[in-house]
């Protein structure tokens, strides 16, 4: 049993199509990741919030140091 819609495109064709089709789309996904990361990183920037985590990681330095004296060597 055949099907009305014979493909007339030998396999070679197909798969030049198919991986032409495939580069395409990583490189499209790859420069659409580099644009969201260069976004948010511009975002970061202007928010300043490095000195936010920073402040908090070393108030979490000063309560361990404070609860467990011994962990470090002076």
């Amino acid at each position: 049993m055949q099907n009305d819609e014979q493909v007339k495109r030998s396999r070679k064709q197909i798969f030049v199509n198919n991986f032409l089709g495939g580069m395409a789309w990583a490189l499209g996904a790859t420069f659409g990741l580099a644009l969201i990361a260069i976004i948010l990183a511009l975002i970061v920037k202007n928010i300043s919030l490095i000195p936010v985590v920073g402040g908090f990681v070393g108030d979490v330095i000063k309560f361990v140091v404070q609860k467990n004296p011994d962990l470090f060597i002076k």
